[in-house]
């Protein structure tokens, strides 16, 4: 299935998503936040987080070219096991500031050119 030690998505603005294929299903948390997952399987697809921004979390195990992926941020490392690392550039106890988002984006758009 699509779990593992890493909880893997790469962030994209909703209007650069599409589902091209089946139709996704809320899974059990029915909050602001949703979670959608395979109809048939019922493996964690993508999330598309609450706030004013659209954005969208995709499961990195959903890509076909998943080593072209690797991790710039990982996040909520408070809680991660002592023997995971996944080489992220940068590690946050939580979620980033706001006020680093502008920052982050610009390293990680230098790092992919």
């Amino acid at each position: 299935m699509s779990s593992s030690a890493f909880s893997l998505s790469a962030l994209f603005p909703g209007e650069a998503f599409t589902v091209t294929r089946g139709e996704p299903v809320i899974g059990g948390l029915r909050g602001a936040t949703r979670h959608f997952f395979c109809d048939y399987c019922m493996s964690w697809l993508f999330t598309r987080p609450e706030g004013e921004v659209d954005l969208v979390n995709v499961r990195s195990s959903m890509f076909e070219n998943l080593a072209d992926y690797r991790p710039f941020i990982e996040t909520f490392t408070k809680a991660k096991l002592e023997w995971a690392s996944t080489g992220a550039v940068h590690g946050f106890d939580e979620f980033p500031p706001q006020e680093q988002f502008p920052s982050l984006l610009q390293q990680y758009a230098d790092s992919v050119e």
